[in-house]
């Protein structure tokens, strides 16, 4: 292993081949002063874990995106795409030895009880877990476990402390997690992210809303943080007409490569709505774009994430892997997706927190692009933006009407999810006789109030105080999700957004803008 660090460095300056731009005297700096170090310094050296920091300091000067994986996580890191695990479902990095959540896996337990990209897990079960030298592989045991069993996290959020009780489940592996008509002429379909299944996922559940000869779909890609590209362009391509270009990618040493849409029919020419919000990301921002820039149908929601780096796998000798950043995607228009990252990573992933506490998730006029990257869209020739994500052709304010201190600790804390699940123990099966389809349970079952008290008292066990004055103002949401996640529980993740979808105040206005000819096609209009 004393020689770990040279080799490495060798290898990836082999792979990079005569574009390389380091000098002969600067890796001569780098292995002189390993040999130093591990020649003569005072005490015994951790070889392997001196190469490891080293490789990852030197990352982190470069993007946010670029990130060394030791071998035993390489398997792990994959699994949300390739395969099934049990855990609490997030996606997370270490930044400056604090494990940072950078997004909740849609139907998973975090995003149910409330957990959000940019939260700072400071504790696991009670204990410390910022500023100790945590690894991938840490937090992987302690956040891994069979499913049903609870893990108590401590969060900082704006410099506020919060408490969530986690119940491990299996993580979905299924990216497509409803697909269903919302009116007669109208399909959606919901997309959490671009896995190898998804366009074969999406293909189907696309096909059995043909059969009903639909006019209409809604694609919903909120929160969807990305995925693989192949899946992001395959779904991309079924919307847009042949021989176009869907996507480029751009490097200083990767020459340029051009990804265009191939023949095939399955929906170039009904109408079409994509929603997005500050979730969407990565291959999300692909499809949008490549939509967008073709005028071939409406973006709908708010300003995207903005990921735009494309990174590719270098494993090394001892099966650890490096994912280097080597180009950037450009839409048709050529626009750049990816937001600046130049103050550096705390900055980068807290500019969601920035856009929130200006306004831009409640007002359109808040979102302010640099006139410097406007670009023009393919066939009608409009506005669209470049330089950090993807702006809509139209906004959808976040609802926050419903939002109270109150609600938060109730979902934090899992008291909602425990009262669910309590009640389903005690009535599944008297649930299951009386209402033996989801149409059935949609239309007659309400929620007691009985249920509502019970919310009470077992948030009263968990240290939260009763507050009737925030109780209701969100009553009627809580009814609403308690009654998504019995049909979540009684059928399958699509009930849930059947549940859900039709109380969001923006929902409406969706079916509305794709069924109205007019409306749709002033959406087009030169601006």
């Amino acid at each position: 292993m004393r020689n770990f660090f040279i080799l490495t460095i060798t290898f990836l300056l082999a792979s990079l081949s005569a574009n390389s731009q380091v000098k002969d005297s600067e890796l001569e700096k780098i292995q002189l002063s390993w040999q130093l170090i591990t020649s003569f310094y005072v005490d015994s050296v951790d070889t392997q874990g001196l190469a490891e920091e080293a490789i990852v300091a030197m990352l982190e000067k470069l993007d946010p995106h670029s990130v060394y994986i030791p071998a035993e996580d390489v398997k792990t890191m994959n699994e949300p795409l390739d395969g099934n695990f049990e855990g609490i479902g997030i996606e997370f990095m270490i930044l400056k030895d604090t494990l940072l959540v950078v997004a909740t896996i849609p139907g998973g337990p975090s995003e149910k009880v409330g957990l959000m990209a940019g939260d700072h897990i400071i504790e696991i079960e009670s204990e410390n877990v910022a500023g100790v030298g945590l690894t991938n592989s840490d937090v992987f045991d302690m956040l891994r476990g069979p499913k049903g069993t609870e893990v108590q996290l401590t969060i900082l959020r704006d410099d506020k402390r919060l408490n969530f009780i986690v119940e491990r489940d299996e993580i979905p592996i299924h990216s497509l997690e409803a697909s269903y008509l919302i009116s007669p002429k109208t399909g959606y379909i919901k997309i959490s992210r671009f896995s190898q299944s998804t366009y074969q996922e999406f293909e189907e559940g696309l096909k059995e809303l043909k059969e009903n000869d639909i006019e209409n779909l809604v694609l919903d890609l909120r929160g969807n943080g990305g995925g693989y590209l192949k899946a992001a362009l395959d779904i991309a391509d079924e919307f847009i007409g042949e021989r176009r270009l869907l996507l480029y990618t751009d490097g200083m040493a990767i020459p340029r490569s051009e990804y265009h849409s191939k023949p095939g029919d399955l929906w170039e020419n009904g109408k079409l709505i994509v929603l997005i919000d500050e979730g969407s990301a990565s291959a999300s921002e692909i499809v949008a774009g490549a939509v967008q820039d073709w005028d071939r149908g409406i973006i709908m929601g708010r300003r995207s994430f903005g990921k735009g780096l494309v990174q590719r796998p270098f494993t090394l000798q001892d099966g650890s892997e490096i994912r280097l950043t080597i180009a950037r995607y450009f839409t048709p228009s050529g626009r750049s997706i990816q937001k600046p990252y130049h103050n550096g990573l705390s900055e980068y992933h807290s500019e969601i927190f920035e856009r929130f506490e200006h306004g831009e998730f409640m007002y359109a006029d808040s979102v302010h692009m640099p006139d410097s990257l406007v670009y023009n869209t393919l066939e009608k020739n409009r506005e669209v933006y470049g330089g950090g994500g993807i702006v809509p052709d139209v906004f959808i304010p976040m609802d926050t009407t419903y939002y109270t201190d109150y609600y938060r600790d109730l979902v934090a804390s899992g008291t909602v999810n425990r009262l669910v699940m309590d009640m389903l123990d005690e009535n599944r099966d008297l649930w299951k006789e009386r209402f033996p389809a989801f149409p059935d349970f949609s239309s007659e079952f309400e929620v007691p109030d009985s249920f509502i008290d019970e919310l009470v008292k077992k948030g009263e066990e968990n240290d939260i105080a009763p507050n009737q004055k925030e109780l209701s103002i969100s009553e009627e949401w809580i009814r609403l999700q308690i009654k998504a996640l019995i049909a979540r529980n009684l059928w399958d993740t699509g009930k849930y957004y059947q549940t859900i979808n039709p109380a969001l105040p923006f929902f409406d206005k969706v079916i509305e803008l794709v069924e109205n000819e007019d409306q749709y096609s002033k959406v087009f209009e030169k601006r």
